[in-house]
């Protein structure tokens, strides 16, 4: 006996209206597993716009911060397909903590371009500078997490083997988005502040 497909279970209930159906077991955990997950990161994104928006004074830098998140996401699933591993709950969850993690390398990028700019420097001289500047620092806390994942994403035991989705979401996620970031960020800022401006 073949598996029903959706379509099929669609097309049933179309000629027999009062057939109904739904998924129990697995199918329905991981159905509410997505759903928590999905409201958590909405949630965790509020929180995180927040925190950033106070001690900015601003609404509009936190989105340039925060905009370096979907290269994260870019970057999880980049590393999924590097090491041959399927997307599971666990990767989802490591999605959400790389959100946070993501946005460091943009708020250091950030501040140093507003500090920069406190100090009498042009809006194009700071964000020129912002780059080469914080580039070390920003780089090797990124290698440094990539690297301190590195040994879970290579173990081969039984039990270590179901965390490796979300090692390989926040390690390929964070070394894939600081790279964009540090051409992202800048650029994202000066276009914002030139549009603010009209300058």
């Amino acid at each position: 006996m073949t598996a029903l497909s959706k379509n099929d279970l669609d097309q049933i209930t179309q000629e027999i209206p009062s057939v109904r159906y739904s998924f129990e077991g697995e199918q329905r955990e991981q159905d509410d597993s997505l759903g928590s997950i999905f409201k958590n990161f909405i949630f965790a994104m509020i929180v995180v716009y927040t925190l950033l928006a106070i001690p900015f004074r601003s609404y509009i830098q936190p989105l340039v911060i925060m905009g370096a998140i979907p290269f994260g996401l870019t970057g999880a699933v980049i590393g999924h397909i590097i090491m041959g591993q399927n997307l599971t709950i666990l990767s989802l969850i490591g999605i959400v903590a790389l959100a946070g993690v993501v946005v460091n390398d943009s708020l250091v990028l950030v501040n140093f371009i507003n500090v920069y700019r406190a100090d009498g420097h042009s809006l194009k001289e700071a964000v020129l500078e912002a780059g080469p500047r914080r580039f070390r620092p920003i780089l090797l806390t990124s290698l440094t997490t990539f690297f301190g994942l590195f040994p879970l994403l290579m173990e081969k035991s039984i039990q270590a083997k179901f965390l490796i989705p979300m090692a390989i979401s926040l390690a390929y996620g964070v070394l894939f988005a600081t790279l964009i970031t540090l051409i992202f960020v800048p650029n994202a800022y000066y276009i914002v502040e030139k549009i603010k401006y009209k300058t």
